[in-house]
Order: C-alpha cells, then structure tokens, then sequence
C-alpha cells in the first residue's frame, strides 16, 4: 500500500546543507558545517524550504533550520538538559513537572530540526507504554496529559488512535494537550482521519503550535488549522524569541495577524531557553519588555501572548511581561 502524502513528504526532507543552499541559490561554502552536527543533523521538509526566499542568506525561515559554525560555541551557563526534564522524568518518555498535567513524549522524532531546540540534547527513549498508563491510573490528580516529544503527530494514525483509546479509559483526565509543529511544518499530516479521530475524543483537545514568524503561514497551513478548528480542536501558538529571526515587534506584530487569520490565539512567546550550542538565539530580557510593550500598544489584548520563561523546578511558568 502506498504510504499517505504526509509520509511521502517526510521521507523527502531535505537532510544536507548543501543541498539545501543549492535549493535557495546560496553558496554552500558560506555556510560551514559545524562540527558534530550529525548529532543533531539537519532536517526540514521540501514544502518549509518553499516558503524561503530564495537568494536570501538572512531568511528567518532558513536561520531556524540551518547548521552554523556559532553551534561549537561551548558557552557558559548553557545546558544539556536546560528545562530540568530529566529531573521530572518518572518512566521511560513520561515527564512529571506540573501537580495536575503529565507530559508523554511517545516518539523522539520531529519532521524539522530546530536549531534552537530545547530538547536537541535530549536522550530519547523507547516510550513505555505500560508504565506510563499505570503511572496515570495511579495518580488521580492528573486531570491532562500533554503529548510532547519528538513531535506526537508523526505518530501513525493507528498508532494515534490506539494512543487515545487508552487515555480515555483512564477516568480522571479530562484533557489532552498536543505540542506540536506538524501543522505549521507539514500541513499534510491534517488528514481527514486525524480530523476524525481528534474530533470525536472523549477528551476536551487543546493543540499548542509552534511558529515563531509570519511567513510560516501559508495557504495549506491555515487550511490544516481551520479543518482542526472546525472539528473542535482548540488551538494555540507558542513562539520562542530568537535572535534576528523574530526579535522586531513588528515581526510578532504581524506574527499574531497571521495566527488570528488561521483561527489560532497567540498563547505564550517563550525567551530562550539557554541549551547549548544555540546561545546566538538569546535575546536579552531587556529586549524583549519593550517590544511587548509595543505589541500591547498595536495589538488587542486577546492577540498579544505572554512573555514567558521556564525555570527549573517552578510550579508554572514564569510570567515576565
């Protein structure tokens, strides 16, 4: 049987810089590749590099995806491990940080590697099913479970199906929240069996996107939002502040229109999380308030998100403008 479109597109990401440079007529030699990235290799679909500008070594798309030479940096106060997960971990891909949500990384796979990814040290672990149910049925002040990962909706459609099928046999969850940058990335992972099966759960579905500017938004990726809307799934958008790709209010300004237009509400703009080797992302704390000023100045209410940062151990996130 031939494998669905979004598979097909998956299997065709783009997996060398050089190729990629040769797509967006870029010298591949003005973009040495640093040293250990096949540790953490280069990965973004065909249909993502579409939405670059040719010709443009600056397009904030492609300094999201693009190995460079600032990645051997070895600098202080960056971290393998810089939101503590290994410390919540409970069982193998079950994380505990929060009172009442559990976070279940079921697969360690993403269709796109971030370069500022939090997780891009993160030691990834056959996911424990057995543990991971019993842990929920023993714990009865769990009322959501967050899917995490890797990214959960490159997970088979059988796999997903039989994934909500023993969550809704657990009687004290109410939620179930989907981390996810599939849509944004990979639009034609929203098929119409993912629509139908988020859509008719016994669970309330909350969907958290990850886009970080404007011109991630095209016309498939607001079709695969509002197809999700219209079967009930709420959706949100969390950005990560990042160095010379959204740093500007008016890239975020135009960011929340975007979001606004695919029916998805701006929730959280994360400051950067300080994993190593992506330290040139930060962007410094003083930075970052004026431009929320000027997004609360330019924007209503309900389309500016909170300015947040996590810290290890907290009970929530840290709330900073």
């Amino acid at each position: 049987m031939k494998n669905p479109v979004w598979q097909q597109e998956l299997a065709g990401a783009v997996r060398q810089s050089d190729t990629l440079c040769t797509l967006l007529d870029l010298d591949p030699g003005q973009f040495p590749v640093p040293p250990g990235v096949d540790r953490f290799p280069l990965r973004v679909p065909r249909g993502y590099i579409a939405r670059m500008t040719p010709g443009d070594p600056c397009d904030p798309l492609l300094l999201q995806v693009l190995p460079r030479p600032a990645e051997a940096v070895v600098s202080a106060g960056y971290m393998l491990d810089p939101v503590g997960d290994q410390k919540a971990r409970v069982a193998a891909g079950v994380l505990h940080k929060y009172h009442d949500r559990l976070l279940l990384m079921p697969t360690g796979v993403c269709p796109i590697h971030c370069r500022y990814c939090f997780r891009r040290h993160f030691p990834h672990e056959r996911f424990d099913w057995h543990s991971a149910l019993t842990y929920l049925a023993t714990h009865g002040e769990i009322q959501e479970v967050i899917l995490s990962g890797g990214d959960p909706l490159l997970l088979s459609d059988a796999r997903l199906v039989d994934l909500l099928k023993r969550l809704e046999t657990i009687p004290h969850l109410r939620r179930l929240r989907i981390h996810t940058r599939v849509p944004v990335v990979l639009p034609e992972r929203v098929n119409d069996t993912l629509c139908s099966l988020l859509g008719r759960s016994k669970l309330s579905v909350i969907m958290v996107l990850h886009s970080n500017h404007a011109n991630e938004w095209n016309d498939p990726v607001r079709y695969a939002c509002t197809r999700l809307a219209h079967v009930g799934v709420v959706l949100f958008n969390q950005s990560v502040l990042l160095c010379g790709i959204n740093d500007r209010a008016e890239i975020l300004i135009a960011l929340s229109e975007a979001l606004f237009k695919a029916k998805v509400i701006p929730y959280y703009l994360h400051l950067f999380d300080p994993v190593q080797g992506a330290a040139h992302f930060a962007v410094p704390v003083v930075a970052a308030v004026p431009m929320m000023d000027a997004l609360r100045t330019y924007l209503p209410g309900y389309l500016v998100p909170r300015l947040v940062r996590e810290c290890v151990g907290a009970p929530s996130k840290m709330t900073i403008s």
